[in-house]
């Protein structure tokens, strides 16, 4: 068997403009396809959501603690301050 043999040849010289074209999707089609694609996105950037939510959460956090510590420690000089100064009649 020659290496010409094994060469596939084309018998049939297809007309693009009369192949089939794959049907038209229909509006509910295309709507149930939009619905699944944002499902799949969305379960796959839940976990990288939660993480940068858990970041930006942390953040917070610990800048209402610095915030809290300070206003809680003028409030404590301000009380002490009340209560040392001298009486007025």
């Amino acid at each position: 068997m020659s290496e010409d043999s094994l060469v596939p040849v084309l018998t049939e010289i297809v007309d693009e403009a009369a192949a089939p074209h794959p049907p038209a999707v229909s509006a509910p089609g295309l709507e149930a396809l939009a619905r699944e694609l944002e499902r799949a996105l969305l379960s796959r950037l839940a976990p990288e959501l939660d993480r940068l939510i858990g970041q930006a959460l942390e953040g917070v956090r610990a800048e209402l603690t610095v915030s809290l510590a300070q206003i809680v420690r003028e409030a404590l000089a301000a009380a002490v301050a009340h209560s040392v100064a001298p009486k007025r009649d």
